[in-house]
């Protein structure tokens, strides 16, 4: 009879859709900063597919520190949960959340920010190829700026590896171009307030600037500000957040280039859902860039919504 009732279980467990097996799953999520528009909506769309996979989630603030994100991955590993979600603070500082997440043998995905360390088992990363984003960034300034003239820079955090590897893809295209130079180099944090003040001060230098690549659409919006409505200065972000697509839509920025949010957070909930259940998954899941300008805005309107 015993016998019987096993069988029964396992063919009755065999028929039950994924969601079914997934809903007693709990995931750790820790982000490297809540107040982050593109952040935010990556969030969103994670909550969205634990939703719609039946499973729990929990969701922390790292606040841009990376003592508190390590408490955080410490948290989740004694609460018992069966995989963590990291959006890292430093991209260099991770060795130790997979570390723990390693001993204590818990599935670890990191989300947009690329790990700079080597993966192991039951650890993947979802994102995008961020020098990618700078070449189509660059290209589209370049082409704007007829292969010639002066580009600042505005950087994104030093910590972040999206930060380095975005800006190598400007400096490979602007060196195809022997009249386009680098005049400008300054970090803005990722933030649109930081770069008004770092925008100005470039004006108030007196340094005469054709474009502005920054590392994404919040610094971007940043430049705008302090440049004022006469700007004459060509602009190009990375993301594709509404806002952006505001301003490419009246002509202020040139270009920006669509980061898959709500791609990322998808994928990141799923891989993590993958590897609880001992499904193989790609180390690294890669979601495509595309370049936006006013010619097909229109068709990423929908995209990045929070």
């Amino acid at each position: 009879m015993k016998m019987k009732k096993a069988i029964v279980a396992s063919v009755i467990a065999c028929l039950l859709p994924a969601a079914a097996l997934a809903k007693d799953i709990q995931l750790g999520v820790s982000m490297a900063l809540f107040d982050d528009n593109f952040l935010t909506i990556v969030r969103t769309a994670m909550q969205k597919e634990m939703d719609k996979s039946q499973v729990k989630g929990q969701m922390e603030d790292a606040k841009g520190d990376v003592a508190q994100q390590l408490q955080q991955v410490q948290s989740f590993i004694g609460q018992g949960v069966d995989a963590i979600i990291v959006n890292p603070v430093d991209t260099n500082a991770v060795k130790p959340i997979m570390d723990q997440a390693s001993k204590a043998g818990i599935p670890l995905v990191f989300v947009n920010r690329r790990p700079q360390a080597e993966l192991t088992d039951k650890m993947a990363y979802v994102g995008s190829d961020s020098e990618l984003a700078g070449r189509l960034q660059m290209e589209a300034l370049a082409k704007a700026m007829n292969q010639k003239g002066n580009v600042a820079i505005l950087l994104g955090d030093l910590a972040n590896e999206a930060t380095r590897d975005r800006t190598k893809g400007v400096e490979a295209v602007v060196a195809k171009y022997p009249q386009i130079k680098i005049v400008q180099k300054q970090t803005a944090k990722f933030m649109r307030n930081e770069a008004v003040d770092v925008v100005s001060n470039w004006m108030t230098a007196g340094d005469p600037i054709d474009a502005i690549a920054s590392n994404n659409d919040e610094m971007a919006i940043g430049a705008l500000m302090a440049l004022g409505k006469n700007n004459k200065v060509l602009i190009a972000g990375v993301d594709g957040t509404p806002d952006a697509l505001q301003q490419i839509k009246s002509g202020r920025m040139i270009a920006t280039v669509f980061q898959d949010a709500k791609g990322q957070g998808e994928g990141a909930v799923q891989t993590a859902i993958k590897l609880v259940k001992g499904e193989k998954v790609q180390k690294n899941v890669m979601i495509p860039y595309q370049l936006i300008t006013k010619e097909n805005y229109q068709a990423f309107v929908s995209r990045n919504q929070k």
